[in-house]
């Protein structure tokens, strides 16, 4: 006869735990080895409290950046040093712009929503055309694609990087972004640097490091503390990233009313 229900849960539960026991982890349940870093901060300089800062790229003694907000966006020239700006140009009106990059004598600039993309003369700051670009415009850098040949690398807001022709901004690819083998979506304002691109994360004090052939985290800088608590009140958040030479970079934020020069250390690189 069959042996009683209650007689057998016993048994039952005790194979499912061995089971469970036995069964090798996913990745995404263990413990990440990303290394975590904090930045060292070796100066501190001005920079305009009223920039709602979304690019930001140092070139040949000239940081540029992109500021944001609709009637209020711009692209400028600024004194890495003092803040000051050395020329400006206003977008469109009603233009929301974001992230910029530099290639060779031209800037582009994403806008955020308006499905478009701004190349400028970087010399004069004059606006020489527009571009259609599909889904949001985050943040722009260029490096060196797989071929060797040059490419910019764009964020949409989600957790890909997009790859697009200098040229006129086709798109030629993508690739998701992960950390700890989960998706990392909402990559902000980028830096190419080498092999690598460096991202904000929107609405954190955290900056990645993710190699683009695979788009794989291998670096993570908690930024918090840059400033103290009473300055950072009525600021936004983190958001601008400029690689100065080696490990050392310029950070800042939207409204920060100072940059931060930094070394980023990452152990092993």
């Amino acid at each position: 006869m069959p042996a009683p229900r209650l007689l057998l849960l016993p048994a039952v539960l005790a194979l499912v735990a061995s089971c469970a026991a036995a069964a090798p982890s996913s990745p995404a349940d263990e413990p990440g080895d990303v290394p975590e870093i904090r930045p060292e901060v070796l100066a501190e300089l001005p920079h305009d409290p009223a920039a709602f800062t979304q690019g930001f790229e140092l070139r040949d003694g000239t940081l540029y950046e992109g500021t944001g907000r609709v009637g209020e966006s711009e692209i400028r020239a600024t004194d890495p040093e003092t803040g000051q700006v050395r020329g400006a140009t206003p977008l469109p009106p009603s233009y929301f712009g974001e992230g910029i990059t530099v290639v060779g004598d031209r800037i582009w600039q994403l806008t955020w929503t308006d499905g478009v993309a701004l190349e400028w003369d970087r010399a004069s700051l004059r606006l020489l055309r527009e571009v259609p670009i599909d889904g949001e415009g985050w943040g722009l850098c260029a490096d060196t694609g797989p071929d060797g040949g040059p490419r910019v690398v764009r964020s949409d807001g989600t957790d890909r990087l997009r790859f697009h022709d200098p040229a006129d901004l086709r798109e030629t690819g993508s690739v998701p972004v992960t950390l700890d083998g989960r998706p990392l979506p909402e990559l902000n304002e980028l830096e190419c640097v080498g092999d690598r691109v460096w991202a904000n994360v929107w609405r954190t004090d955290r900056i990645v490091r993710i190699d683009p052939a695979t788009g794989v985290v291998d670096a993570v800088v908690d930024a918090s503390g840059l400033l103290d608590p009473d300055r950072r009140r009525g600021t936004d958040v983190l958001n601008g990233i400029a690689h100065v030479s080696g490990d050392e970079f310029l950070l800042t934020g939207k409204l920060w009313p100072s940059t931060f020069r930094v070394r980023l250390a990452v152990p092993g690189n």
